[in-house]
Order: structure tokens, then sequence, then C-alpha cells
């Protein structure tokens, strides 16, 4: 039986859920975009479920939600001066960055690419399970491979039925596209999919830095 935790922010949700994802379980929460599927990283086989829960092949990536910017320094190896300036024009917010993986970023996440995808959501509940969930969390979008997005906690239990541990209802999620992804390994940066910020307002901040 799939669990439907509270519908606010409150700890005892959370607790709640980081608890399942401690035990190897996989959840879904709210991001700024989409629903996502949430499970303890450093687990390699919450990580394995994960994958078999979404129906994804092995050598698909999955990037991550962290709690603070802070985290970042613990799964970038490096942080280039394009990565700082899109971080602080975008995050939190719908924005995921490529970065170099560190030692902490388990080579499944990764895909053998050796980079890892990692945003700070501008969603408060994606953050304080990231938080508490020892500062990172799964946050590939909560449907099977190949189908649509879900915006509420009822679409994910339609789609995903038994398969997940349990669902932190947090109303409907904005939808539309999912998040922009750029590579910030490579210079010039580039965009590898185009998502809830316009390419063109990531150049524009790369491009001038100090603008509005």
């Amino acid at each position: 039986m799939v669990h439907i935790l509270g519908t606010d922010s409150d700890t005892s949700s959370i607790t709640q859920a980081v608890r399942i994802m401690e035990k190897g379980g996989v959840i879904a929460y709210p991001t700024e975009t989409f629903y996502g599927l949430g499970a303890d990283i450093r687990n390699e086989l919450a990580l394995e479920k994960l994958y078999t829960i979404k129906g994804r092949g092995f050598d698909k990536p999955v990037s991550i939600i962290i709690g603070s910017r802070e985290d970042l320094t613990r799964f970038a190896r490096e942080i280039t001066p394009t990565a700082e300036i899109l971080m602080d024009r975008f995050w939190p917010g719908g924005i995921t960055l490529l970065f170099t993986a560190s030692h902490e970023v388990p080579v499944r996440l990764t895909a053998k690419t050796g980079r890892i995808g990692i945003r700070l959501s501008s969603n408060p509940l994606a953050t304080l399970l990231a938080q508490h969930l020892s500062g990172a969390i799964s946050a590939t979008s909560a449907n099977r491979s190949g189908e649509g997005e879900c915006i509420s906690a009822r679409e994910v239990i339609a789609t995903m039925g038994e398969r997940i541990d349990a669902v932190i209802d947090g109303g409907m999620t904005a939808g539309g596209t999912g998040s922009t992804i750029v590579d910030t390994t490579v210079d010039p940066p580039v965009v590898i999919r185009e998502g809830m910020i316009p390419s063109s307002q990531v150049f524009r901040a790369i491009n001038n830095p100090r603008g509005s």
C-alpha cells in the first residue's frame, strides 16, 4: 500500500519520508516542475529499485537535488566560474547543472559519464527532504520512462501504482516543462535540455553576469 504523507511541510511528513528512504524505499515528492522519485543515493539497492520502478536503463544518468548550496562541494569535484554565475542567477530554481562528479556520487547515477546533474530546488519540500537525507536526494521524474510526467500526488499514484512506498502530497506542481539542463563542465557551456528556464536567459546571464 502506498503511504500518502501530509499536504504540508511539517516535520512529521518529512521525517516519515526520510525514514522510508533510509530503509531503502522510494518515495514521490513535489518539485518546482513535476513530481520526482526520491531515493537515498548512498544506498545501491535503493538506486537499483529506483531504476526498476522507473523502467530506466542503467545507461541513463539520474540527477540529484541538494539541500543547500553548501552541499554542492560534496558532490561536485569542480565548480566553474560559469556554474557560479548560473547558480547566483537561477538557484534555487528550475535549472540543473552538470558537474564533474565527486567520489561521493555513486557511479550508477552518472551512468559512467563522470558527470552528475545537480539542482537546488525552489520547492521547500524537496529542499527539506534533501537536507534531512544527508544533503541530497535523487531527482528523476515520477513516471515510467517514456510516459508523461505527473503534476499531482493523485497522478503519481495512478501512474506508479504500488511500485513506490510513499508520496508526499504537496499539491499541484507547475508542470509545463522540466528543469533546463546545462553542462558547465565544458567551455562554452552547452544547454543539454531546454526547460523551465529558456536558453536565451541562460546565455544572457553568462554573457552579462552583472546585469539584471
